[in-house]
């Protein structure tokens, strides 16, 4: 059974930044497309960046040069990178992993991922 636990969140100033880890047991995440979404207060949970089994990657406009995915084969982890981070940027962060996923697969779909993560909070306020 695949697990996956996020950590890395916490309070952080406007323009300060973060780094979520997302370690993996059961499961090499070298071979499978792995997702990180979030879910602010009240609004429904969104695609925030992917990177594929092949190093791919693609963010959500709104993050655009100021996140970073990347990937540590030696660890098993997936991280993403915050920086420049804003008040819009609160909410809990998941990372999932999709076992099958295709190059005309949807990434910001999360009907797609298998394993989710428990999430970890992260909190933008001065």
């Amino acid at each position: 059974q695949a697990q996956l636990v996020e950590s890395g969140g916490g309070l952080v100033q406007p323009g300060g930044s973060l780094r979520l880890s997302c370690a993996a047991s059961g499961i090499t995440l070298d071979h499978y497309a792995i997702g990180w979404f979030r879910q602010a207060p009240g609004k429904e949970r969104e695609g925030v960046s992917y990177i594929s089994g092949v190093g791919k990657t693609d963010y959500e406009d709104s993050v655009k040069g100021r996140f970073a995915i990347s990937r540590d084969s030696a660890k098993n982890t997936v991280y993403l990178q915050l920086n420049n981070l804003n008040p819009e940027d609160t909410a809990v962060y998941y990372c999932a992993v999709a076992l099958n996923f295709w190059a005309g697969s949807n990434w910001r779909l999360d009907s797609i991922y298998n394993y989710w993560g428990q999430g970890t909070l992260v909190t933008v306020s001065s």
